[in-house]
């Protein structure tokens, strides 16, 4: 029997057939604006709130910005990182400025993937987490995209052997086919892909699950709003390129 991973994410569990499998690697790759972080902080404060520890990697933005964009939807992590159930990995300031301050966990070398993997070791230890969020794993590779495929397996040996359901966050430009590196397809075992894309005149939000091991799931497209709340899906809706159209 599948152990199942809930999103926490209305109308996103239901697409994935229950939820994503426990210790499954998945990318979620998108172009800007597409809604990748506010989907990855959705599904890391959902598990909180069901009471799963979770890891938040800070590699494009200041820790206290990704706190502050969470808190702009009520998903305020203060709480849970005083009770040692949340933690910010501070892979962003290199400890420059107050960050080595306030942070617990921060990667000095960004440009050292070995510290990284080891200060993300030692933070999901420490606090036990089942969740953990890297965003983005492309930071990790954009200059040597040859290694992209490499690094994502040294991620997943580690995560997966620690008991971790894992987002990667994965950038693409604006039209691009791929997700975000040569090999990251074959390397993880979920992929999720986010679109914006101009329909009748209009932009729409969309995503699609293009695999995951492990589990059933719709093969559709199905479109999604950034509401106050957070990221809504509507798993009985596809978009096609006249519009949407219920599904019967």
């Amino acid at each position: 029997m599948v152990v199942r991973v809930r999103t926490g994410i209305p109308g996103m569990d239901e697409i994935l057939h229950g939820g994503i499998p426990e210790r499954n690697v998945v990318i979620l790759s998108g172009g800007p604006g597409t809604g990748k972080s506010i989907f990855s902080q959705q599904f890391i404060w959902s598990g909180l709130g069901m009471g799963e520890p979770g890891i938040y990697v800070a590699l494009e933005e200041h820790p206290v910005q990704v706190r502050q964009n969470m808190a702009q939807f009520g998903w305020d992590v203060r709480k849970y990182e005083e009770e040692g159930l949340f933690a910010m990995v501070d892979a962003f300031t290199a400890g420059i400025g107050k960050s080595k301050e306030y942070e617990r966990y921060i990667v000095h070398d960004l440009t050292d993937v070995r510290e990284f993997i080891d200060v993300l070791r030692t933070a999901v230890k420490d606090l036990n987490a089942k969740r953990v969020v890297i965003d983005s794993v492309t930071t990790l590779y954009i200059n040597k995209p040859a290694l992209a495929r490499g690094i994502i397996m040294q991620l997943k040996r580690v995560l997966a052997g620690l008991g971790v359901t894992s987002i990667f966050v994965s950038q693409i430009s604006v039209g691009e086919r791929g997700f975000g590196g040569p090999g990251v397809e074959h390397g993880a075992d979920g992929i999720i892909r986010l679109d914006l894309d101009e329909i009748d005149g209009e932009l729409k939000r969309s995503l699609i699950v293009w695999k995951m091991r492990g589990t059933s799931h719709s093969m559709r497209r199905h479109p999604f709003e950034i509401a106050d709340s957070g990221i809504v899906v509507y798993p009985d809706k596809v978009l096609k390129k006249r519009g949407v159209l219920e599904i019967e």
